[in-house]
């Protein structure tokens, strides 16, 4: 592909368009490094943070283009400034070398495009892997399920990784909303004497400030890397179980 001789570029600055100096084939260059990056996590089936920062420099895009396209009758044809993350233009009198709006304008009609197409195989792997999941509990929940344990693992390895969870509620805006902060626990080697029922007994001995905690296994089918995609995955799952129930 035509980035695959560029420099990776691992993480891309919210304001990426506007830093530097601005020249479309700089800004394309930029953008294709970091797109590498992403396809390089991508191949490996790596989905975090890569995705989420995918969604998020998307809708930065979007809300930039709608914002400018509102103002570009009544602008002017110079631009001094613009601050993507806040949504901020600054206008001054056309002087030569400032940034023009055209110039903005074919950056972000090559940038959209781009975006569109790697968020698209980011779905697809998303879907991949949780169509190879299975999320069930172990032994009874209790009534309060808003903290409790959950296990991240794959059918056809050993390794469980232990995650212990908790959720709460938080106020904004006059609307209610959820967060889930999770906490590492340990690694198990899971065998015929140490089940996902066995490691549970074991918290419970272990920690005595949960006696009958909520317990969820997160298990895959195949094997996907469990930090970058496992994890956040499942974090998504148990919050949905418990917002359920």
């Amino acid at each position: 592909m035509e980035y695959l001789n560029l420099k990776v570029m691992k993480k891309l600055s919210t304001n990426w368009i506007t830093e530097g100096m601005i020249d479309f084939e700089y800004k394309k260059y930029i953008l294709l490094a970091y797109l590498k990056h992403v396809n390089k996590n991508f191949d490996a089936t790596k989905l975090y943070p890569c995705l989420a920062d995918l969604f998020q420099h998307y809708a930065n895009l979007k809300h930039l283009q709608y914002s400018k396209n509102s103002l570009s009758d009544k602008a002017p044809k110079t631009l001094s400034k613009i601050d993507v993350a806040n949504l901020l233009f600054e206008y001054e009198q056309q002087i030569e070398g400032e940034v023009h709006l055209k110039d903005v304008n074919k950056i972000i009609d090559f940038a959209l495009p781009q975006f569109e197409k790697y968020l698209e195989t980011g779905k697809q792997i998303y879907q991949h892997v949780e169509d190879h999941l299975n999320v069930f509990p172990i032994g009874l929940l209790p009534l309060k399920k808003e903290e409790g344990y959950f296990f991240v693992a794959a059918k056809s390895e050993r390794k469980t990784s232990v995650y212990q969870y908790q959720i709460s509620l938080f106020e904004k805006s006059n609307e209610k909303y959820r967060s889930l902060k999770t906490t590492f626990v340990a690694n198990y080697n899971r065998s015929i004497s140490l089940t996902y029922e066995s490691i549970k007994y074991k918290l419970i001995e272990e920690k005595r400030e949960l006696p009958n905690p909520a317990t969820y296994v997160v298990e895959s089918e195949l094997s996907f890397p469990t930090i970058e995609t496992m994890l956040p995955i499942a974090k998504r799952h148990v919050m949905r179980i418990v917002a359920t129930d």
